[in-house]
This record gives structure tokens, sequence and C-alpha cells, in this order.
């Protein structure tokens, strides 16, 4: 039993992921000089020696809160947890090189299930040639939680922040959006048809990309590599896990700037458009509230603008502005909407329950 007095109590659905982890940290003290960044980026930043850093991230999956096992194989589920957090890695412009693995599961879950698991855990280290170090396997009393912690390395010179944006560099993400919000849709509606009559059968047809988005994303690699040899060192840089508008945030509120995004200029798959206007949902909101994606949102200083253009996996889609100017979307019509950070909130109801 937890005990507390009786004074006021704040819930954590009302505070919210990011406004509780700086109240929890604010008065941690950092004692060591090797530690250059802590809390608040996608990955904690170590000196390793004069010119290279270590780079340290860590996340962790619940059954019931991140997935659903009704319609995640877990094959899938070891290789997605994999990737969100090489995801990390990447977005501090770094290399991924080794992870460990947590895993806590009840007794319905015989050895055969969590050798499935680790398969996909295994295919995700042979693809992105990150080695498997170690970590713990403990019991549970509700079911399955996975924890990853990557470590990656870069230069020093090459690590890039989420606080160093500057007011007119452009705004870039990488390849399309939306896409794993809509598998998620397909894949909770015939959850919901199964519960109704478990004699029908899926309908999965002509829905492929949508759901290997959600259900076995890809960490983008070979994006910092494009960035190398392109010679662009992005400005600022954040993974899109939670949702467009609210990475944007996030960058907006650490590099203290402002920003405007243009609709026309959002990538988005034809499949993610016309499979979100059958669900009646506007692709736009996909894109800004869905999250999952696990692309690249970054930002270029203008003159690195043609280095860019035309290259496939990027795509320019606004501009920081002062930090007064607020965060607008611009619309088809020329019209200006504030942004609102509506993205995946981890003390919200469960995402995949």
């Amino acid at each position: 039993m937890i005990i507390m007095s009786d004074e006021k109590k704040t819930s954590l659905e009302s505070i919210g992921e990011f406004k509780l982890i700086d109240e929890l940290t604010k008065d941690f003290k950092t004692h060591h000089s090797s530690t250059i960044y802590g809390v608040g980026d996608d990955a904690a930043v170590i000196q390793r020696d004069e010119n290279t850093v270590s780079l340290v991230a860590t996340d962790a999956l619940l059954e019931g809160i991140h997935f659903n096992l009704m319609y995640t194989p877990l094959m899938h589920l070891g290789y997605k947890a994999v990737m969100v957090n090489l995801s990390d890695i990447y977005a501090m412009n770094g290399t991924a090189e080794q992870i460990t693995v947590t895993i806590a599961a009840s007794s319905r879950f015989p050895k055969e299930a969590l050798e499935e698991l680790y398969k996909g855990i295994k295919k995700a280290c042979d693809i992105y040639e990150v080695d498997l170090i170690g970590g713990d396997t403990t019991s549970s009393v509700s079911g399955l939680m996975i924890s990853v912690t990557a470590i990656g390395t870069a230069k020093k010179e090459d690590v890039v922040y989420r606080n160093t944006a500057k007011e007119n560099e452009l705004i870039v993400v990488t390849g399309d959006l939306g896409a794993a919000y809509m598998g998620l849709q397909i894949l909770e509606r015939e959850k919901s048809v199964y519960k109704a009559n478990p004699n029908i059968q899926p309908d999965l047809d002509g829905y492929d990309y949508l759901l290997e988005r959600q259900l076995k994303p890809e960490a983008r690699k070979d994006v910092v590599k494009f960035l190398k040899e392109l010679d662009v060192k992005p400005t600022s840089m954040i993974d899109v896990s939670d949702g467009l508008a609210s990475e944007l945030f996030h960058l907006c509120k650490q590099s203290n700037v402002g920003a405007q995004i243009y609709d026309e200029k959002l990538p988005i798959d034809t499949a993610v458009s016309t499979t979100a206007i059958d669900f009646e949902i506007s692709p736009t909101t996909c894109v800004l509230n869905g999250g999952e994606d696990y692309e690249l949102l970054f930002s270029i200083k203008q003159e690195d603008f043609d280095k860019i253009k035309g290259n496939p996996h990027m795509t320019v889609i606004g501009h920081f502005t002062a930090k007064d100017s607020g965060l607008y979307l611009i619309d088809k019509q020329g019209a200006a909407i504030e942004l609102k950070a509506q993205g995946w909130n981890h003390f919200n109801e469960g995402k995949n329950a």
C-alpha cells in the first residue's frame, strides 16, 4: 500500500511524460565531468576520450500500453523494441553499436514465446550491426515488458542536440509520416470485429505498407550516412515517435524558437491519405498527432538547402521563426493554424490496449 499525506495530488496524466521527467530530475546534480549531457535529449552523451563520446538511450514497452499481443507477433515486437532505441541514437547523429535487453514475463509465456521475441531482436541486431551485450530477465505478474538500452558513439563535434536550432533555419523531415498511426487504426478495427464475431477473418488486404510501418518500423541509420555524404550537419534533431507536432514542440521549446510548417509540404504516402479518408480522419491529423513513425525531424542552415534539394529521403516542410511568433501550420488556403502537441501521452489510457 502507498501511504501519502492528504494534500492534493497531481495525476500523472495531467502533468504528462516530459513535465514529469523535468519535475523528478530537476534537483539532480552532475558529479562527473564525463557526463556531457544527461536528461532532456534523445540520448545521454558521455565523454569517451578527447574526441569521441558514447550515446546511451533506453525505452520500455509494456503490454497493454505500447503493444497488444492480439495482433502484434512476438518476433515483430522484439524487432520494434530495438528500433525504438536505435532511432534515438541516430537522432543524435551517432552510430549504434550495442544493446542490452531486459524482459519481464508472466507465467503465461512459455520458453518458445520468448524465443520468438529474441528472434526479432537478433534480426534487428544483424541488420543494423549492433551487438547484444547483456540485460536481465525476470518474472511479471501482469504480462510482458521489454526494455532495451542502446549504446552508440559519435565524434564529439558531430553530436546534434535538440536545443541548437536557430531562427530562419529550415525544418526537414525524412521519409513519410502517418503510416504507423493508420496501421494501428486498421489493427484496432479488426480487433473489434474479431471480438464481436471470432468467425470473421481479418480484412488486411492492401494494407501491407501501413501494417509494416506499425509492426516493424525501421530506424533511419541510412539518413545519418546520407547527411555525412552530403556534408550536412543538422543544427538540431529529434526522432518522430510521438507525432510531428509533439516533436516540433520539443525542438522549439528547447531551442527557444517558433516555427511555421506547411500542410502542402508534409510527406504523406498515398496509402495513408486514402485509408485516413476511409476512416474519416484528416491525413494531416495523422501526420501531426499519430506518432511511431521513427523518422528524423531536423533543421539545417539555409545555405545547405542545395545539398539536400531533390533528395528522395528528405523533405523541407517549413522553417523556424522567432520565439514569440508561436508554432503554426499554414494550411493549403494560406491560413495559419496554431499547433497543439496532441501526440502520444504515456500516462493516458493504453494506446494499444
